[in-house]
């Protein structure tokens, strides 16, 4: 293998790994802006590295994003350092946008984490991990705000070693001056570094009192690699210095095996520990032959790659961000998804947060943005010509866990809301839409009320369509307690045919979920075969708005008897007959408010159990159980049934109990009655609303 290059460098004998992605994620807050620009800023691609405090950021630069100083989307620049190209795609580390780098994710070499020394993100940093490790992405850990860090770093290690199922490997060590982490040490160089601000480190001679330090940490870092090495286990074992090209090929290899997360330290607010990262990530992230091995596409066949990323911009139209995985795709190409749609390259851009620098073409590997795909859809797949690809990514959208009810501020936005909320959902694989006739509402759910509320901002300023949002509406029923019988006649006389019907009918309860029953005992014909049909209708007519104001459920309706005329009856009487019917019967028969129960599984930290318990019985839930959450240590569910009337705003108020990580899912489980003080609150505002 080739000796370590002068600059520091490692071997050179691994180029020619083609362009590279590579994702940048991990919890909220913890720097992956900060670290994208000054990425940027060392690869030349801006002269400053921007900040998301003063908002002058390359990454985070829409409307929401600087709003809430908070990563939205994903970003994307390419960039070249020392002769190779990379694209960097930060992804948002809140829980509620999480679902922005699954698709990311399975086109990336590898991914750098960002996190720091802090017990409260700890779950979040395990949410990320386990991400990226059922996706099998090699990954590097960047411990960042090293400047600030109060906690030694053997402390931190076991902090963030509960947090991920694959040993982590520290690659360097700080250099404390004052309790302040002025440089660091590179156990596999054996060289000390001074961190100088925006600028890359100053190599230094190792101070005679860090190199017992330097010689533990190493021998540490040396016995880990050596779990996959017997060749340097015998060396280690002989107390003999391995070879240093042996040593960078060990930490190449095991990454690329995911057998370590390889640990590196910096501040990136600073730009300190940036060239070291970007070295190690030039010299040991696997290239695309790796990721085609990982995710199943072989090297040779048409020209394919995969959609990461949709966005919609109202003066460029739709752009879908891809990586090519195998040929090159150019402008004008006729392209297949694996959704069978055909669509027409109208333009390769390249893409440096919002700049775009169009491009003829994108080569093998490449990162870019491809206008005008109608039709074709993040996470599918496109293959140049007219034969459809083999489908690649397999991300399950997320379940929703908030919605709200929206409506156009001005009814002329109407038409413009429609298209404008499919263009939305297209956008954002976490959002879903709704349309519930029974109320009139459109509901869009998402991932919590941060994530709604960056979509409504979405609507107004991208699309220009103002919409109010409101709590969604319950699903409430009614039924009966008792049995009653009445009679309904409809009889009218205006001139030529009248109009009569004449039925008696019975009704009893029926257990939940047995819906409407209709039977028909009609004997001597005393209600023509011709009308029974008619007088079902008529049942089920009245059943739509019981007399509480709710659809009426779980009852039997008997016809016992009835009379017809010869002349005036007609289905129409017959339908009314029922339905005065029914009216009569339904208030006689103790009728009782039903609401949806749902069967609710929430997850949480085991530490956070009391918080969560105490939010459901405060809801009117019922805990059924509690258990570990399987495969997650530290984790655990809990099972429980709650009221529908009660979810709004569970995920606001859990998140807040778990650092941010908690979440649930739910289901319709059964109908149960309400009575007393919250019965007639629901019954009075319901004979509000429809009395509007």
């Amino acid at each position: 293998m080739a000796a370590i290059s002068a600059n520091g460098g490692s071997p050179s004998g691994v180029r020619g790994k083609g362009p590279r992605c590579v994702a940048i994620v991990g919890p909220f807050q913890s720097g992956k802006t900060s670290l994208f620009e000054s990425i940027l800023e060392r690869c030349g691609a801006v002269s400053r590295a921007g900040s998301v405090k003063t908002r002058n950021s390359v990454g985070d630069a829409s409307a929401e994003a600087r709003a809430h100083q908070m990563s939205t989307e994903p970003n994307v620049a390419t960039v070249s350092f020392l002769g190779e190209r990379f694209t960097f795609i930060d992804c948002p580390g809140s829980v509620e946008f999480l679902h922005e780098m699954r698709h990311v994710l399975t086109a990336v070499d590898a991914a750098v984490v960002v996190c720091e020394a802090d017990d409260r993100k700890a779950p979040a940093l395990e949410l990320v991990l386990r991400e990226l490790e059922e996706a099998d992405i090699p990954r590097f850990l960047f411990l960042n705000k090293i400047d600030t860090a109060t906690r030694r770093v053997r402390e931190t290690l076991a902090l963030l070693q509960r947090a991920s199922r694959t040993p982590l490997l520290l690659r360097q060590i700080p250099i404390w001056r004052n309790g302040i982490a002025v440089g660091f040490i590179d156990l596999a160089l054996e060289r000390a570094f001074v961190y100088r601000e925006h600028a890359p480190s100053e190599v230094v001679p190792l101070a005679a009192e860090e190199v017992e330090r330097e010689r533990d940490a190493r021998f540490s870092m040396l016995e880990k690699l050596a779990d996959y090495d017997d060749t340097l286990m015998e060396d280690l074992l002989g107390d003999i210095e391995p070879p240093r090209d042996l040593i960078f090929d060990d930490l190449a290899r095991e990454l690329r095996e995911r057998h370590v997360v390889p640990v590196l330290i910096g501040a990136a607010e600073r730009g300190n520990g940036v060239t070291r990262l970007l070295k190690a990530l030039r010299h040991e992230a696997p290239g695309l032959d790796a990721t085609r091995g990982r995710i199943g596409v072989v090297d040779s066949g048409a020209p394919l790659g995969l959609v990461m990323k949709t966005w919609h911009s109202g003066q460029g139209g739709k752009l879908s961000l891809a990586r090519v995985l195998r040929g090159r795709l150019s402008e004008g190409d006729t392209v297949t998804s694996s959704a069978g749609i055909e669509a027409r390259i109208g333009g390769v851009l390249e893409l440096k947060g919002p700049e775009q620098l169009r491009q003829p073409v994108a080569e093998e590997g490449e990162v870019a943005a491809f206008s005008r795909l109608e039709g074709v859809r993040t996470g599918d797949a496109i293959a140049a010509g007219k034969v459809r690809p083999d489908a690649i990514s397999a991300v399950v959208p997320p379940e929703p866990v908030h919605a709200l009810a929206v409506t156009v501020k001005e009814r002329k936005d109407d038409v413009r809301l429609a298209a404008a909320l499919a263009r939305l959902i297209e956008e954002d694989t976490g959002l879903s839409l709704q349309h519930l006739s029974e109320f009139s509402e459109m509901r869009l759910s998402g991932q919590g009320e941060m994530h709604l509320r960056v979509a409504l901002e979405r609507l107004s300023g991208r699309y220009g369509v103002a919409v109010e949002s409101a709590a969604t509406e319950i699903g409430y029923r009614e039924s009966i307690r008792g049995k009653a019988s009445a009679r309904g006649r409809h009889r009218k006389q205006s001139g030529g045919h009248g109009q009569f019907g004449d039925v008696v009918l019975e009704i009893a309860p029926l257990p939940r979920g047995e819906g409407i029953r209709f039977v028909d005992k009609i004997t001597g014909g005393v209600v023509p075969r011709q009308y029974i049909s008619s007088v079902e209708a008529g049942v089920r007519d009245f059943c739509q708005r019981g007399p509480l104001g709710f659809p009426l459920v779980d009852i039997e309706v008997t016809l016992t008897d009835g009379s017809y005329h010869t002349v005036d009856s007609s289905d129409m009487a017959f339908r009314q007959a029922a339905r005065i019917a029914m009216s009569e019967a339904c208030p006689q028969a103790k009728p009782v408010l039903l609401e949806p129960i749902l069967a609710v599984e929430i997850v949480i930290p085991s530490d956070a159990m009391s918080r969560a318990s105490a939010l459901v019985s405060a809801r009117r839930g019922q805990i059924l159980g509690y258990d570990a959450r399987p495969g997650w240590r530290g984790w655990d569910q809990i099972n429980a049934q709650v009221p529908e009337a009660e979810m709004g705003g569970l995920i606001v108020e859990l998140r807040s109990a778990t650092s941010g990580v908690g979440s649930f899912s739910a289901r319709f489980d059964h109908l149960s009655e309400l009575a007393g003080k919250p019965a007639d609150a629901v019954v009075a505002a319901q004979a509000m609303a429809q009395a509007r």
